[in-house]
């Protein structure tokens, strides 16, 4: 099934319940469909239902003479709600967009957010507002940055570095503000590392425009982003993993020097990590769909990790 046609039939499903005797033409045009689309989504329908695949299970529906009756289908009968997670993420996102000094369309938005809130309810409200704290970036991050950018002047940042989880001064010379997987970057020369680096704008804790001239070197060239931020060094350690089904996505959100399926749908995936105690946050957070094959130290380093967090949780309880 594509990844648009489920979304698609549990919408379809609830508007037939709530519109007996539909017609084809018109439910077609409604969902953006020809008619031949929506015959095969009704023909797939008609081989759903619940466990046990009984004619009694399986949701009847019929399109005779080009009207659509539906029964037997009261467990999908109401459209799908956003969870509080869900919503939470998307009001995070939209109040970041909203912002963006860039950005047109504040009043659309305002109320597309109001709507939102009062939808999801107070739960997604308060934890997107929570979230939203957490993140810790200076208010006018976006907006000094771009203009010392066109000025050409130096910044004084205070950046957060979630890899070793601290803060930590830097003086950039800033080049240019991109946009990259939604996320928007400060690129420039960077005095502490005395080189060229990207800094996530939701991660800058302060920001300060100096009086001082951007000067950077002449080796200074921002960087392709067209295939993301993340670039690995041949210096950085190499890491295996092994992944069940459910820690498939590790291959499709972090470059791998190699994948091999293993079968069953697990995979065996080699990636570089700069930091070590990233990959052990990594690994605790699959949980039971990955695991470190190796550096051996570095499976050791992830046991022992998981072995203190159980052993906190069981004395606070």
């Amino acid at each position: 099934m594509s990844s648009d046609r489920l979304p698609r039939l549990l919408a379809l499903v609830p508007y037939l319940m709530s519109h007996p005797g539909a017609q084809v033409p018109e439910v077609a045009r409604l969902f953006g469909l020809s008619e031949k689309q929506l015959i095969d989504d009704l023909q797939l329908v008609w081989m759903c239902g619940l466990p046990g695949h009984t004619p009694g299970d399986l949701i009847d529906v019929s399109w005779d003479g080009g009207e659509i009756l539906i029964d037997n289908a009261d467990t999908i009968a109401r459209p799908l709600k956003l969870g509080v997670d869900e919503a939470s993420a998307l009001l995070v996102a939209l109040r970041m967009l909203d912002e963006l000094p860039e950005f047109q369309g504040r009043d659309v938005l305002g109320r597309v957010i109001a709507k939102l809130e009062q939808a999801a309810g107070e739960g997604a409200a308060t934890v997107s507002s929570q979230v939203h704290v957490e993140l810790g970036a200076a208010p006018d991050a976006h907006a000094v940055i771009t203009d010392a950018a066109r000025r050409g002047r130096r910044l004084s940042l205070r950046y957060y570095v979630p890899g070793r989880d601290e803060i930590t001064p830097r003086e950039v010379d800033p080049l240019r503000v991109v946009l990259v997987d939604g996320r928007h970057y400060l690129e420039g020369w960077c005095y502490r590392a005395e080189a060229m680096r990207m800094f996530r704008i939701d991660r800058i804790i302060d920001v300060e425009v100096l009086d001082v001239p951007a000067d950077p070197p002449a080796e200074a060239e921002p960087m392709d982003v067209a295939e993301g931020v993340f670039r690995p060094s041949d210096r950085d350690e190499l890491v295996e993993l092994e992944l069940s089904p459910a820690g498939r996505w590790v291959a499709e959100y972090y470059p791998c020097e190699e994948v091999a399926e293993l079968g069953e749908g697990r995979l065996r995936v080699t990636l570089r990590a700069r930091d070590q105690s990233w990959v052990v946050r990594l690994a605790l957070r699959l949980g039971e769909s990955g695991r470190v094959v190796s550096p051996a130290s570095l499976a050791d380093q992830v046991a022992a990790t998981a072995e203190a967090a159980l052993a906190n949780y069981a004395s606070a309880g």
